[in-house]
């Protein structure tokens, strides 16, 4: 290419590919334990689950399962590892998971194709802020209802709940005194002196 006076210009061709990763390169990762996640096309590795975090996960598991047996018909829950896909960018696996009926079209054999109605994660230092901001936007746009955040260290758990206005806001952060409930589940009450309960 030429500028007006005959010299020859330089055109720099931008590299417009998408770099991100995808869940092509999700499925290539190593079965070594680890949890291993994209969000939005970035590469996230927490390492395996101490005995904390799984005791509180169990005991989630097991009033969960133990509320949906006594009420058929409400959805089904699982635990990790369990892929759940929100786009070809972003591949999570959240501790624990529940679908209502009224989406079970977004479950397949191998994974969850879409945003489950409740989300629970088990928080530590090293997980905090991926688990506060960067998965809370990501289950934000990608249509989660309910959104539960369980923090040992604090024996806490923070709710965050789709609202009219269809944003995913906190709306109660639940000590030990206090009872979880969920409109998703209607009749489910986890105290949480018994969830942190030594």
């Amino acid at each position: 290419m030429y500028d007006a006076d005959g010299r020859e210009e330089t055109v720099m061709q931008q590299d417009t590919r998408d770099t991100r990763l995808t869940y092509d390169d999700f499925l290539l990762f190593p079965d070594d334990g680890l949890r291993h996640e994209i969000i939005d096309g970035e590469h996230y590795v927490t390492p395996s689950p101490n005995r904390g975090h799984q005791v509180l996960v169990g005991r989630l598991h097991f009033e969960i399962e133990l509320f949906l047996r006594a009420n058929p018909g409400i959805g089904q829950v699982f635990l990790s590892p369990f892929d759940v896909v929100f786009s070809k960018w972003d591949v999570v696996e959240p501790d624990l998971l529940f679908v209502a009926a009224d989406q079970e079209d977004i479950l397949t054999e191998k994974n969850v194709q879409g945003a489950p109605a409740l989300v629970v994660e088990i928080g530590s230092p090293g997980t905090r802020r991926r688990d506060e901001q960067i998965k809370r936007q990501l289950f934000d746009r990608g249509g989660v209802r309910e959104y539960w955040i369980v923090d040992p260290d604090a024996d806490v758990v923070r709710v965050f709940r789709r609202q009219p206005d269809g944003s995913l806001v906190a709306i109660a952060e639940l000590a030990r005194e206090a009872a979880l409930t969920t409109p998703l589940l209607p009749g489910l009450e986890i105290r949480l002196n018994e969830l942190f309960a030594p």
